[in-house]
């Protein structure tokens, strides 16, 4: 997989910086050529991660650190795809016991996880050794939806 220079977000743990970082992400996608519902699945998976940072890595508290970083990729057949590192310094969890709640428990919220792990193709937790989390995802056009150049 080859990437691109990287788009770096500083932003901190407030839900009124998360319209930028979706702005951003919008971009990019429709940069790269995703189409529209690749482009909202994109954007929903990153802002489902950064609310369950301000959410669980942060226990709601505002005005601390998240870095969030956009690169454009290439998978091995070529495909164009975006890859998205969200940053914090939050607690530390480990990564085999990231998992959304039963789908049968039917009631709100709780779903952030699954929409991740369903809307990206490639989804990794890590805990860096100067702590705090590391999430690194990627979503590739999918050939069904990728936007035709206008001729």
């Amino acid at each position: 997989m080859s990437q691109s220079n990287p788009v770096e977000l500083k932003i901190t743990s407030s839900p009124s910086c998360l319209a930028a970082v979706r702005g951003a992400v919008e971009e990019m996608a429709r940069y790269e050529g995703f189409g529209e519902m690749d482009s909202h699945a994109l954007v929903l998976a990153v802002d489902e991660a950064l609310a369950n940072v301000i959410e669980h890595g942060y226990s709601g508290v505002e005005g601390l650190p998240i870095e969030v970083t956009l690169s454009a990729v290439r998978s091995s057949d070529h495909r164009a795809g975006v890859c998205v590192v969200v940053r914090d310094q939050g607690k530390q969890v480990d990564p085999g016991q990231i998992c959304g709640r039963d789908l049968d428990d039917i009631r709100p919220g709780g779903l952030g996880v699954h929409i991740i792990r369903s809307v990206m193709d490639e989804v990794e937790y890590s805990c860096p050794n100067e702590g705090g989390m590391l999430l690194r995802m990627v979503k590739y056009v999918s050939s069904a939806s990728a936007e035709k150049p206008e001729a």
